[in-house]
């Protein structure tokens, strides 16, 4: 059987949600889900498709578009904005939410204007950001749309930058909040690091001119190994929420919970569910990251073929109790054309075991083929025609 065959073979497969059959487990969240990043197996999906209000999950978005302009180069941490007194007006005092302490004239760093949006969950951050990288924050909620399309996230839609209610214009799905914690963690992972762990943040004065210090609210900081990210959200309407993820062993996992009705319930139901991520399934080994999986025949290039390599370290996810018989398979839609550039996926490796739907894995190109000219493609034809 070619591989052009195969891949029609699988189509439906490569179609399906990756959902393994997940040992028990019972959620007291409304919504909850989890993805094992290192495999691309969903662990567990309760209500993962289901459009909900994000509250300050949504900040997850602001700070993954900033992130990305830093990357870029078009933004730099050292970048000064001042404090409107419109903003400072709208979004200090009980009224407005968590805030950073922000006071109107004041200059602040983009570097420290995303500390008050990561660690403080700060309402007031999130709109003297957008407001100095776009202008107008709705000029900076188009961005964030325009990279939720980028993503992918089909599910997804952003009003504010700082998720405040704005009666169903903002929605999310559990399923979009991992994929995109997964894209900040993945695109932006020395970003990711320098803020999503950090443990407290001081930034503000009392009226008595003392400095005002807040604790980060991630509930799985300090009590799941590995745990270093991400964020927190409550609103009446959305209930308590959390993202979150954590690395053990190099294997991590995305986990989303929301609907929880109080504090202390999200603390208790996230810990626990990250906890059984980890200690109820496990990760074994497939290929390390640069080895060479297959070849692909290549068509009209320099080369006849062209290695396809593992993008990082793979791993299938499987029952803690589970067989290890795994069976592998490479797909793709061949030849494929040249030109082909290094690092470019090009084909899907499908793991399937006796306990879990199949689970779906990148390839990619361990090297440049270009287009070949008229001898190469006289030449090529002539070893494919002799052997």
């Amino acid at each position: 059987m070619n591989k052009s065959v195969a891949v029609l073979l699988f189509a439906g497969l490569l179609t399906q949600p990756l959902t393994a059959a997940a040992p028990p487990y019972s959620s007291e969240a409304p919504i909850a889900y989890m993805k094992d990043l290192s495999s691309g197996a969903v662990l567990f999906n309760k209500g993962g498709q289901t459009r909900m209000p994000p509250a300050s999950m949504a900040k997850m978005m602001t700070a993954h578009v900033a992130f990305r302009l830093i990357q870029r180069g078009e933004l730099k941490l050292d970048t000064m904005f001042t404090v409107r007194p419109e903003t400072w007006k709208q979004w200090h005092g009980p009224q407005a939410g968590s805030t950073m302490f922000l006071s109107a004239g004041e200059q602040v760093s983009v570097e420290n204007l995303l500390h008050g949006i990561v660690t403080l969950s700060g309402n007031d951050a999130c709109v003297v950001l957008a407001e100095g990288i776009a202008g107008t924050e709705q000029g900076f909620v188009a961005q964030m749309n325009e990279e939720a399309k980028r993503l992918g996230l089909k599910n997804s839609h952003f009003g504010t930058s700082n998720g405040w209610p704005d009666e169903g214009v903002t929605y999310v799905t559990a399923e979009d909040l991992a994929s995109l914690a997964q894209a900040t963690i993945e695109e932006t992972p020395d970003l990711y690091k320098r803020f999503y762990a950090a443990r407290s943040f001081t930034w503000g004065k009392t009226m008595g001119g003392a400095d005002i210090s807040q604790g980060n609210r991630n509930p799985i900081l300090g009590k799941i190994a590995g745990a270093d990210g991400l964020k927190t959200g409550h609103t009446q309407e959305a209930g308590y929420g959390f993202t979150g993820s954590a690395e053990q062993d190099g294997r991590r996992l995305v986990m989303v919970v929301a609907g929880l009705t109080s504090f202390n319930g999200r603390i208790g139901e996230s810990v626990r569910f990250m906890d059984w991520g980890f200690k109820a399934w496990k990760a074994q080994p497939l290929f390390k990251k640069g080895a060479v999986v297959e070849t692909a025949e290549v068509q009209l290039g320099s080369a006849t073929t062209v290695p396809l390599v593992a993008p990082h370290n793979m791993a299938v996810t499987l029952p803690r109790t589970a067989s290890s018989n795994v069976k592998v398979k490479v797909v793709y839609t061949g030849p494929i054309k040249a030109p082909i550039a290094k690092g470019q996926q090009i084909a899907q490796l499908i793991v399937q075991t006796p306990d879990t739907p199949p689970q779906v894995m990148p390839l990619v190109a361990g090297e440049d083929v270009a287009e070949a000219g008229m001898f190469g493609r006289i030449w090529n034809g002539m070893k494919s025609l002799f052997g």
